[in-house]
């Protein structure tokens, strides 16, 4: 048993090697060099100063990352579930709904998740660009060549995500195993040539260059934040991989060769500053340059895939949870239940990347752009966490705050740091991910605001049954199933069906969906039936925030509480809502247009729920808002 034990745990340290550690484990393609060599407020080269960014970028990995993602964050996990989805359920555990402090929670975890999405576009963009740029080393002749050839790596990407990750994931582990393995063989040959280097581990260097560089230290840190961009996937993915193997494959492999890799970079610098041109190609010998763009690109273009995969699974729980319209989501294993593909999502993802390189046209000037998302998503996940220690660890909230002010100190020194570079390019991440947190906000609003609609003309089931069975209604053979979002109230399909067949099925169904906020829900926990008088039921059927819904499957777990709903002899009966916008609303008259627009293009319940198209009958109805 220990053996296998141990057999799985290195299966899983290596898949989380592959998927996980993409973004972080590319950075060094860019960060030193943006530090001494980019456009906005480039950091002089002289020892001192290698030393002292060296120190930075050393202490950032250890605290921010080991300290505060793999030793502290990880512990606020839901159920296993990780990411800021999951961390915003866990800080609104038993929270008055209708309480400031809960909505304020909201907004942070959405405005979190919106920031997500502007990093997913970003990351591609920047490391996929970054690697090919590797060729201008070779022969200046490939410059015109390097945002086409990006694109064109870009595209095949985005093409590839409709056949899923399965196919290539079991490369993922290797290559990127062979990836940190090429960063610390690089970094070790020159920290030979130049061990003084090493000093930097010394936390007075980084002092020392802070004090001694206020305002140019200040602007540095800009840059320095480029080395923890990825560190929200160790704790987004651990559900994928248990905290365990993502913690083992960081402190064993990840974290010594990265360190290795830039003290590496720094030690070439102080040995020869005009290599900041770009200090990572620069590190491998002539010979080694095309091999070496080669497995940079590959492993760019895993680290996009990581960020990819992330906004579908975020977007799923974004959807189950309420917060987004549903959109067509695809399965593209048998087996795992987490890979997904959102075509719609896929192509928003790929032309505004598409437009990001064209804008930009260089990995250093996106590099302005990058940052201000990750460290804005960086200070939420701090005030989410400290709720959760409140909330749910009974922490008292001082003890909290006073746990979480040194991570809240250093994460705003670098978001404060990355706000100067907004006019330059970090405007771009802002803008997607405010435009982003709109949607998510107006839908749920919306949503908000058509229940209350539908409730004030709602009537109650049970005297609704009661009224029935009085008038003496006939009944025809087969079953009847009605879903709504209120299992007490009756179904306005219910209502349209009797009014115009005149009749009811033998059988009756009243059937609503109740999302909880745990990634998953046990088969034995799946559905809740209750007989009501006159042969109807109510059945609720119950998910977690990333399970894949399936009605179908759901109704024939009934059989076991007595209910028995033959598919073959059932009829589904949805309502279809035709929103009418309204001036003073209790919901600003441009975002109810907006509400409307996003809900006459969400993705049918019938697509959504599995349930079989030739089942369906949709009754429609008109709402004013």
């Amino acid at each position: 048993m220990q053996v296998q034990d141990n057999k799985r745990l290195a299966t899983l340290t290596l898949a989380a090697l592959g998927i996980v550690y993409g973004d972080i484990g590319t950075s060094p393609l860019y960060s030193i060099k943006e530090v001494f060599g980019g456009a906005h407020h480039p950091v002089p080269i002289n020892p001192d100063n290698v030393l002292g960014i060296l120190s930075l970028f050393f202490w950032s990995l250890i605290i921010v990352v080991t300290l505060k993602y793999v030793a502290f964050i990880m512990r606020a996990n839901n159920k296993g579930e990780g990411g800021i989805i999951a961390l915003m359920t866990l800080a609104l555990h038993n929270g008055d709904p209708a309480s400031r402090r809960q909505r304020l929670l909201i907004a942070l975890g959405l405005f979190g998740a919106a920031l997500f999405y502007g990093d997913g576009v970003i990351t591609p963009a920047i490391s996929v660009l970054s690697a090919v740029e590797g060729l201008e080393l070779i022969t200046p002749t490939f410059k015109p060549y390097i945002i086409p050839i990006t694109l064109v790596i870009l595209v095949g990407l985005f093409l590839f995500q409709r056949r899923g990750t399965a196919s290539v994931g079991a490369l993922f582990g290797p290559v990127m195993v062979l990836w940190f393995a090429v960063l610390a063989i690089l970094g070790g040959i020159a920290i030979i040539q130049h061990p003084a280097v090493l000093a930097a581990v010394n936390p007075r260097y980084g002092f020392n260059f802070l004090l001694g560089n206020s305002a140019l230290g200040f602007f540095a840190l800009g840059a320095v934040v480029l080395c923890i961009t990825g560190a929200e996937a160790l704790y987004a993915d651990m559900g994928h991989f248990g905290a365990k193997p993502i913690q083992y494959a960081w402190l064993g492999y990840v974290l010594p060769a990265l360190l290795i890799n830039y003290f590496g970079q720094g030690a070439l610098l102080l040995d020869d500053p005009s290599a900041i041109e770009n200090p990572f190609y620069l590190l491998a010998p002539e010979w080694a340059l095309y091999p070496l763009v080669i497995l940079a690109t590959v492993a760019t273009v895993i680290a996009s895939q990581a960020v990819i995969s992330g906004a579908f699974s975020i977007t799923q729980q974004a959807i189950q949870l309420g917060y987004t319209p549903r959109l067509e989501v695809q399965h593209t294993s048998d087996r795992e239940i987490g890979q997904i593909y959102l075509p719609a999502l896929n192509w928003l993802l790929l032309i505004s990347i598409i437009a990001l390189v064209l804008g930009f046209g260089t990995s250093s000037n996106l590099a302005a752009a990058y940052g201000i998302a990750v460290t804005g998503t960086m200070l939420i996940t701090n005030i989410l966490a400290i709720a959760v220690a409140v909330r749910l660890w009974q922490w008292s909230p001082l003890r909290a705050v006073l746990g979480a002010l040194p991570f809240i100190a250093i994460d705003l020194g670098f978001f404060l740091a990355n706000s100067v570079k907004i006019p330059d390019g970090g405007w771009f991440p802002l803008a997607f991910g405010l435009a982003v947190f709109i949607l998510l906000t107006t839908w749920k609003r919306g949503r908000e605001l058509l229940h209350k609609r539908l409730a004030a003309d709602a009537l109650q089931l049970k005297p609704f049954i009661d009224d029935i069975a009085a008038s003496g209604v006939g009944r025809v053979p087969g079953t009847a199933i009605f879903m709504t979002p209120d299992p007490d109230s009756v179904p306005h399909a219910l209502l349209h069906s009797l009014k115009h067949y005149k009749t009811l099925h033998e059988q009756v169904v009243i059937l609503s969906v109740s999302v909880f906020d745990v990634p998953y829900v046990p088969d034995i926990d799946r559905v809740e039936v209750h007989r009501l008088a006159g042969n109807f039921s109510q059945v609720i059927v119950q998910y977690g925030f990333k399970d894949e819904p399936d009605i179908p499957a759901a109704l024939g777990l009934c059989a076991a509480a007595g209910l028995d709903i033959g598919m073959m002899d059932a009829s589904f009966f949805l309502g279809r809502e035709t929103l009418i916008p309204k001036l003073g609303s209790e919901m600003a008259y441009w975002r109810e247009l907006l509400f409307v627009a996003m809900f006459r293009n969400a993705s049918s319940a019938t697509a959504f729920f599995r349930i079989p198209s030739n089942r369906v009958v949709e009754l429609g109805s008109q709402i004013v808002l």
